[in-house]
């Protein structure tokens, strides 16, 4: 005789329905006897009525559990009325809901053939009826239906394929939350320093007393800082753009585009009292380039040395350029403080950054993703306290004559 509901295991309540979500269960009128079951599907005359024999009717209220994750397991579990979830903790407090079930399924019965503690929690969503079948029944039911432990493997199995499917969009999900939870903290921190340095600035000059010299320094000091946030915004934008087509990149020569570059890089090594030494001739080769793009990776790659090489002695950049059958390699070479060991390996990861007051971490990454659309390889070598080199390598096989002007 099957057991009463005082009979029944002791279940724990567990707020698992919301009564205000249009998508929560609130009924299930679908009603299916055990003998209709997919548990029940193979069985012969005589099988059925053993199973009759053992099973036993237990009911629960809507968020009753049924059984908690890591209980040694009894059982399995046939659904005739109402619908159960499946959820299992994947860290505290946050738990991950893998199926729901309703009339006619069967669930438990995975540590039923593996033998181990329960891998799930299930839970009533609604006032359901449930028809437990003892794992000594399951287990002679086995020994005498083949067709019936089939049918519980391929159950299993697609039971699996869909939480591997769930799991990885779960995944995606979780990364892009985290991805955009680490950019918008890069930009509330990067940005807050030249904000308020701005903010400060702006004090300063409008003061009455202030003299006309204190306002030419504020208005200087405002201006970096807004060239500061112009940069930062470049590479966030950057970030985030689209991937352009290779075949779309004009012929140049590589001389002409060098010549534009080295000239805003001495200008600028002369305001920061940094020698610049050129060291080969310039590549008079025909390249595919887009050199704007072309131009943030090597302006990304002195203003990082001259930031290495702020306040030391002899303070020197070197540009060096080597050129064969395949390969435009052009070097960036500094004396500055160098990369630590342990963070050369990470320097073209996003939101990586070491050694600067204020950035967004996404400066070399850029740099590495452009000159890799440009067919290109970018390469980091550091000694600590001896400087840093780095290397942009761009194909030759890419290129074709200039078109004649």
């Amino acid at each position: 005789m099957a057991p009463t509901q005082s009979q029944a295991p002791s279940v724990f309540r567990i707020d698992a329905v919301n009564p205000t979500d249009p998508q929560s269960p609130t009924a299930s009128p679908k009603v299916v006897p055990l003998a209709d079951s997919r548990f029940c599907r193979h069985l012969r005359p005589d099988q059925h009525a053993f199973v009759d024999q053992t099973a036993q009717l237990r009911r629960f209220q809507a968020g009753e559990v049924v059984f908690l994750e890591g209980q040694k397991c009894d059982g399995l579990y046939v659904i005739n009325e109402g619908v159960i979830q499946i959820s299992a903790a994947s860290a505290p407090n946050r738990t991950h809901v893998l199926s729901r079930m309703e009339a006619g399924e069967y669930f438990g019965e995975m540590a039923v053939f593996d033998g181990l503690q329960r891998s799930a929690t299930a839970t009533a969503l609604v006032e359901s009826v449930l028809s437990f079948v003892p794992i000594n029944t399951v287990l002679e039911l086995l020994a005498t239906a083949p067709l019936l432990a089939a049918s519980i493997v391929r159950d299993s199995s697609l039971r699996m394929r869909d939480f591997n499917r769930r799991f990885l969009e779960e995944s995606l999900k979780a990364e892009r939350l985290q991805l955009v939870e680490r950019l918008a903290r890069t930009i509330v921190h990067d940005f807050r320093n030249p904000l308020n340095v701005i903010g400060i600035a702006a004090d300063l000059a409008a003061e009455e007393g202030a003299t006309v010299p204190a306002r030419r320094s504020a208005r200087d000091r405002i201006r970096k800082q807004i060239e500061v946030i112009n940069r930062m915004m470049h590479e966030l934008l950057e970030f985030t753009r689209v991937v352009p087509v290779r075949a779309a990149l004009p012929t140049v020569v590589y001389a002409e585009f060098l010549k534009d570059m080295l000239l805003e890089l001495r200008a600028e090594a002369g305001l920061r009292g940094v020698e610049v030494e050129i060291e080969g001739l310039l590549p008079d080769v025909p390249l595919r380039i887009d050199p704007p793009r072309l131009s943030r990776v090597f302006t990304n790659l002195y203003q990082n040395a001259f930031d290495s090489v702020s306040g030391r002695e002899g303070a020197r950049l070197t540009v060096r350029f080597v050129v064969d059958d395949d390969w435009v390699t052009t070097e960036i070479a500094d004396n500055g403080v160098g990369i630590p060991t342990g963070h050369l390996r990470h320097v073209f990861e996003p939101f990586f950054t070491h050694g600067k007051d204020h950035g967004t971490g996404l400066g070399l990454a850029i740099c590495e993703r452009i000159v890799r659309e440009h067919g290109g390889r970018i390469e980091a070598e550091s000694e600590p306290g001896h400087g840093a080199i780095f290397r942009v390598r761009l194909p030759r096989s890419l290129a074709s004559p200039p078109s004649p002007v």
